[in-house]
């Protein structure tokens, strides 16, 4: 199939506005007449069911949790990014544009990112008159901060729950559609499968978390608004259960995965502490507007920390590596995710990290407390300092903190076009769930403004052009279709409740996964470490069929049997990101390969052989999947090598 992104012709400051023009149109009156199903609730999701239902749409929303504002979208702890330049220190829609395209090692499409930035400015006033509390400065304008990979201050936030308070604001525009009977709200429920009949999305199956009940609904377009799958870790700072399912069943059913070896690993989280962690904790990026990170200067001093013959206050400024600043003296502790958290294994690699296990580096905040005064520090960011306190038992503003990497956000997901659809037509991705906008690497506090900027500001217009295009004409849920479809769904259940004479816990398999992700498919990659996970990987999926056990029956709350789902998928997917890795020969943003790096120890990337979109067609239980290409030109921007030097 050839993979055709929809991309409007023209200057690039123009494409969305004429893009918009041309899009079909549906009336006022017959928009009452299409049935739009949306499954995830978090920013993009509710965002999304809001505003279409605002139009007149009637919409069918789906999720897992028991509330929408239960999403994984509260998480988000530092920013949204919109280019409104009120610091007046050079910002612009350009400039935004040019971070991110930059920040993502050049593999995003120009014209999606320019939009992202574009739309960026309304978010901010959309959220405002949603009354979402922004910082404000004294005087009572909003208030911005830095982020990694920008020269600027172009980040919006709410102390360090800038996502909860997001999340609140369409929250609260979704729970005003409900009221009105323009959303039909499911919640505890689980999409298992997408619903394709006549070549298009017509509708879901759907299991009930608490009765078990499984069942087939039907729309016009389906939105799968589902986040990202770091979870294939099994350790990460996403929510336990944040999974791949949605996106996974999709593709499953013809829908392209883009990508899936770009994931993001997120400098600053607290550190592995044991066996006994079933997730991470991420610590806010906005934290290194203020704190420094650094490292011992020798392997010696590093040791005895290590074993607690000295305190982190015993070691002097002069025997302190800061080794960001020094690296990069542009950005200094604002480099881009991706160089910061390489950097950070680089000194525990050298023997120098920190803590009992060695695997973290400090982020010390004394310079700053000095500087500004502790209240001051408190204000911007005392509850990351109260949570990370409650978690270690450290008092962060009087020794510095410990930090290490972790998998954070998934670049990757399901191929869409400049409309936001998948390659089955009526079916779509918003927010991380799809590939879009950010390349081989997100920047800091792009992730709120994607998923909000699909919801309120692209998918509004682009739906109505497919809606237009069918006509409104009710979708029949007596096609063989759903009833085959629901059928699939209940093999699969019965397959997995008939594993009761196995050894391993479905929860031991993921464990298992996330090691093999993360020892060969992490933060650096090879060729023979790739090639050695794809042979575990493909070992583990046969002896979790073999000898994983699902406990518990269908028509109850059995959280083995969802765990056993989305694991499933899990082991499945990660076969498809280590193939996708074998294949991308070069290093790009988060995707490291040791065999392509500068003498400096950079990425390296490929242009010649590898400037494309990877979106891999599924062909078969147990075959390999075909790889199709989505080459990315670049008429806007230079390609050069990132220097944050």
């Amino acid at each position: 199939m050839e993979l055709n992104a929809k991309l409007p012709e023209g200057p690039l400051a123009e494409k969305w506005n004429k893009q918009k023009f041309n899009l079909k149109l549906v009336n006022p009156s017959n928009k009452r007449k299409y049935n739009i199903i949306i499954v995830g609730t978090g920013l993009a999701g509710a965002s999304a069911a809001a505003s279409l239902a605002e139009l007149g749409y009637n919409v069918t929303a789906f999720c897992f949790q028991d509330s929408p504002r239960r999403a994984h979208s509260i998480a988000a702890q530092g920013g949204i990014n919109a280019a409104k330049n009120y610091q007046n220190d050079g910002d612009s829609v350009y400039r935004l544009f040019y971070d991110t395209i930059k920040g993502g090692d050049y593999r995003a499409r120009e014209a999606n990112v320019y939009r992202l930035a574009e739309v960026s400015v309304n978010i901010i006033d959309q959220c405002v008159a949603q009354g979402v509390p922004f910082a404000r400065e004294y005087g009572g304008l909003l208030d911005n901060r830095s982020f990694g990979g920008a020269q600027v201050s172009r980040t919006f936030y709410a102390r360090g729950q800038t996502g909860q308070q997001l999340l609140l604001g369409a929250y609260s525009a979704l729970n005003r559609q409900i009221h009105l009977g323009k959303v039909k709200m499911y919640t505890r429920t689980e999409m298992l499968d997408v619903v394709v009949a006549d070549g298009k999305a017509q509708g879901i199956v759907t299991r009930n978390l608490r009765t078990g009940a499984i069942e087939t609904h039907a729309g016009h377009a389906v939105l799968l608004c589902t986040g990202g799958y770091s979870n294939v870790f099994y350790l990460s700072t996403n929510a336990i259960g944040s999974n791949v399912t949605a996106a996974w069943r999709a593709h499953k059913r013809g829908a392209y995965f883009a990508n899936p070896c770009f994931t993001q690993i997120h400098p600053t989280c607290i550190p592995v502490s044991g066996d006994h962690q079933s997730k991470l904790t991420l610590m806010s990026e906005s934290l290194r507007n203020d704190g420094r990170v650094w490292a011992p200067k020798t392997v010696e001093t590093a040791q005895k920390l290590q074993k607690g013959e000295i305190k982190v206050t015993d070691i002097k400024e002069e025997d302190r590596d800061y080794f960001l600043e020094r690296k990069y003296p542009s950005f200094g502790n604002l480099v881009p995710r991706d160089v910061a958290s390489r950097n950070a294994k680089e000194m525990a690699d050298e023997g120098r990290g920190v803590g009992a296990s060695g695997k973290a580096v400090f982020l010390d905040f004394a310079e700053a407390i000095s500087r500004l005064g502790e209240e001051t520090v408190a204000a911007k960011y005392g509850n990351l300092f109260d949570m990370y306190y409650q978690i270690t038992d450290e008092n962060p503003y009087k020794q510095p903190m410990r930090i290490y990497p972790a998998v954070h956000y998934t670049m990757g997901g399901l191929w869409v076009d400049y409309n936001l659809m998948t390659t089955i037509p009526g079916c779509y991705a918003l927010g991380e769930a799809n590939f879009s906008d950010h390349g081989a690497n997100r920047l800091g506090a792009s992730a709120l403004m994607q998923g909000l900027a699909d919801g309120y500001f692209v998918i509004p217009y682009t739906l109505g052009d497919y809606l237009a295009t069918i006509g409104p004409k009710p979708i029949d849920p007596n096609h063989p279709a759903f009833a085959q479809t629901k059928k699939d769904v209940e093999a699969r259940v019965a397959k997995f409740l008939s594993m009761k004479k196995g050894t391993k816990t479905v929860n031991e398999y993921h464990r298992d996964l996330g090691h093999i992700m993360w020892e060969y498919c992490g933060m650096a990659r090879n060729e023979a470490g790739l090639i050695k996970a794809k042979g575990l990987i493909q070992a583990l999926k046969a002896d979790f069929w073999e000898n994983a056990i699902v406990a518990g029956e269908n028509e109850e709350i059995n959280f083995s049997l969802e765990r056993a789902g989305r694991v499933a998928d899990f082991i499945e997917l990660g076969e498809l990101m280590v193939d996708d890795a074998l294949m991308r020969r070069e290093s790009c943003g988060g995707h490291f390969r040791e065999e392509s790096q500068t003498e400096e120890g950079e990425a390296k990337r490929d242009d010649e052989n590898f400037s494309f979109v990877a979106a891999w067609e599924y062909q078969g239980e147990n075959q390999p999947e075909k790889l199709n290409k989505e080459d990315l030109i670049f008429e806007n921007v230079k390609l050069t090598q990132r220097s944050y030097k």
